[in-house]
């Protein structure tokens, strides 16, 4: 039996490696069909881009750490606090009522219990300034070592696709296993089941896990793409703000008019066992999505291109009488 789990895992991976590599080719082809047009668009705002950042290149005096800390920790974690200020408020006053009205988990943190919000804002605070900044100064030493980071010229469009591509593929594999590493028995009990206490999530809850957690599926996955393409700061600081506001729309418990659907992560937090992972292509290559998939929340995991709630235009099916 283990020999046959051991080939069914092998052949699991062989079969991901396939699918990624052939998705970065064929990533890779649109970019090269597509990003000729963009890079026209891109260029139009390019010299203001390259003047902006020139600016703040010399307000910063070249001083390298400056640069760093500003754009992969200060830029990004007030797009973190600013996107979830605002969901926060909505999370614990009902208001505006445009936003609730899209909540996933109907009755559920309505409102949010601010006790067990205060100690999820706390605990979010310590992993952000006690763990992922002092991981900023390995970072910057091996960003320092590639010498493009720093530099004056920002990169092309075409070229921050290609990196964005990588990254996301990255992230994926990375946040995918380490997140089935943690759901293990052992590592459950003592590191993950901190972050499932919240069963129906809110967005700051995001980074709310054990320090051991925060270090390999939130903050790993998303700092070794960077890393290892040598990128500039100003796309490490794209990248990670987009990484923390993907992440909290993944968590924020509504399924708001054209924002991605974070019904795929919230089914995870509601069942434990399904969608481990970010883009869904390892969990179907595992087949950790099947109870998800024949649920009304895959139905309704999709963009939202108009007003009404997808909760009432696919509602759940009601529960038959005992």
């Amino acid at each position: 039996v283990a020999c046959s789990q051991g080939e069914k895992l092998w052949d699991a991976i062989r079969i991901t490696a396939w699918v990624l590599g052939t998705g970065l080719l064929v990533f890779t082809a649109l970019v090269n069909s597509l990003s000729g047009y963009l890079q026209s668009i891109w260029d139009a705002s390019g010299h203001l881009c390259q003047t902006a950042w020139l600016k703040f290149y010399y307000l910063c005096e070249a001083k390298e750490w400056t640069m760093f800390f500003t754009g992969a920790g200060l830029i990004p974690g007030l797009a973190f606090w600013c996107f979830n200020g605002i969901l926060m408020v909505a999370d614990v006053t009902g208001k505006p009522t445009f936003i609730t009205r899209y909540r996933i988990q109907l009755g559920k943190n309505d409102p949010v219990d601010t006790k067990k919000l205060r100690q999820a804002i706390y605990t979010v605070l310590f992993n952000q300034f006690c763990i992922s900044l002092p991981m900023f100064v390995p970072m910057f030493y091996v960003m320092k070592w590639w010498g493009n980071t720093f530099s004056k010229e920002l990169p092309t469009f075409r070229w921050f696709l290609v990196e964005l591509s990588v990254f996301t593929l990255i992230e994926e594999v990375l946040f995918y296993y380490t997140h089935r590493l943690v759901h293990l028995p052992l590592l459950y009990k003592h590191i993950h089941k901190k972050h499932h206490e919240w069963t129906a999530p809110i967005g700051v809850v995001s980074v709310y896990a054990h320090p051991v957690e925060h270090i390999l599926s939130n903050t790993l996955p998303v700092m070794i793409g960077p890393m290892i393409m040598g990128s500039h700061i100003v796309s490490i600081s794209v990248w990670f703000s987009l990484a923390l506001i993907t992440t909290s729309i993944s968590h924020c418990g509504y399924h708001l008019p054209f924002l991605p659907s974070p019904e795929f992560h919230d089914f995870h937090h509601l069942k434990f066992n399904q969608c481990y992972g970010v883009l869904g292509v390892l969990d179907y290559l595992h087949g950790t999505d099947t109870v998800f998939r024949q649920s009304k929340a895959y139905e309704r995991h999709k963009l939202l291109l108009s007003l009404t709630p997808l909760s009432e235009s696919i509602p759940e099916e009601p529960k038959r009488a005992e």
